[in-house]
């Protein structure tokens, strides 16, 4: 192995290091207590070695929400793997729900806090790009416009994590919300191809 690479394997390292104490520390104790020298300190790295891999915190909270997408990804696909119409779309919006509750940490770094991380760009990650096509997938058989519905199921499952979290609304009827989602779903792929 040449130097060059055994250099980009330590960094990488590093990297993965800095990332999962950040996801660490934001599962026990919340995000308000990971900072670049609490980091420093839990990792045994000095703050400049932390931003000669990262901007600032900021950029850590996005390199943690990229594991996280890529996680949701796996959860999506595996949700939706083996069933089909309403049910592959009602698995797959259980699934999500499922990811935002047990991970609030992570959940709140990737779509929370303050990130340069952008979708429906250009330049959109392809790890972004993976969670979003998962959920057009399940989307894609009932309509035509695939990106407008599935921006509006995404919509629909995030507040329905965000006020189930903060005790807005009750867990108990999470499968009528659900299902009144997918019957939307469903029928506004039937009014389409009746207009068509």
């Amino acid at each position: 192995m040449g130097t060059a690479e055994r250099k980009g394997r330590d960094r990488a390292a590093r990297e993965h290091r800095i990332v999962a104490a950040a996801r660490a520390i934001a599962e026990r104790e919340g995000w308000d207590a990971v900072t670049v020298r609490r980091l420093a300190d839990e990792i045994e790295y000095s703050q400049p070695v932390l931003y000669s891999h990262f901007k600032n915190r900021d950029a850590i909270v996005a390199a943690v929400a990229v594991e996280g997408f890529k996680e949701l990804t796996v959860a999506l696909r595996e949700a939706a793997s083996g069933s089909t119409g309403r049910n592959a779309l009602k698995n797959v919006a259980l699934a999500y729900l499922a990811f935002a509750l047990d991970r609030p940490a992570l959940y709140d770094a990737m779509f929370v806090l303050p990130t340069d991380l952008r979708f429906a760009e250009a330049g959109t990650r392809p790890e972004l790009r993976a969670a979003f096509e998962a959920l057009a997938a399940v989307v894609a058989p009932f309509c035509v416009e695939v990106a407008d519905v599935t921006e509006t199921f995404w919509a629909a499952l995030h507040g329905f994590a965000a006020l189930e979290r903060s005790g807005r609304i009750r867990p108990s009827a999470r499968n009528e919300r659900i299902a009144l989602v997918v019957r939307a779903i469903v029928a506004s792929g039937n009014s389409s191809r009746a207009r068509g």
